[in-house]
């Protein structure tokens, strides 16, 4: 994150007001993705052998990934209630490694290639039933 001055307390902002990204980013977590341009068949089996499924616009890859999760992240900073003098934050950039070395980075530029929306973005009952606050995905799609 990138901010143009530091809050009260010289921070760019708490991370507790991360705990929507930080929900997001579980929701992968020993979960299996899809991405939704599989087959009815190869969908339909994957529901029925897996407890937590989250279903993608973009190819489950560091490069998909990347773009998906600026794209959310961005969403849910640009929702969070600034209280203590912090500056405009933006997120500057999201980095998935494949490898130790190797990464796919997206950042604010690359939103001109989103071709999604978040209703395109679906996570099965064995994933929102442990969200902590059951409302927060769908607050992060109104404006």
């Amino acid at each position: 994150m990138k901010s143009n001055q530091l809050d009260n307390g010289f921070m760019v902002m708490d991370f507790v007001l991360l705990n929507n990204v930080a929900e997001f980013i579980h929701s992968f977590d020993h979960s299996y993705t899809l991405w939704d341009k599989e087959s009815d068949e190869v969908k339909e089996a994957i529901y029925k052998i897996n407890t937590r499924v989250a279903e993608i616009p973009v190819s489950p890859s560091a490069e998909g990934y990347a773009l998906l999760f600026f794209f959310v992240i961005d969403r849910i900073i640009s929702k969070i209630r600034l209280v203590n003098g912090e500056g405009y934050v933006k997120l500057n950039a999201v980095r998935v490694h494949e490898t130790q070395s190797g990464y796919a980075e997206a950042s604010d530029e690359d939103l001109k290639l989103v071709r999604f929306t978040l209703n395109d973005i679906k996570f099965n009952t064995g994933i929102t039933k442990e969200w902590k606050d059951k409302t927060w995905w769908n607050q992060i799609g109104e404006f």
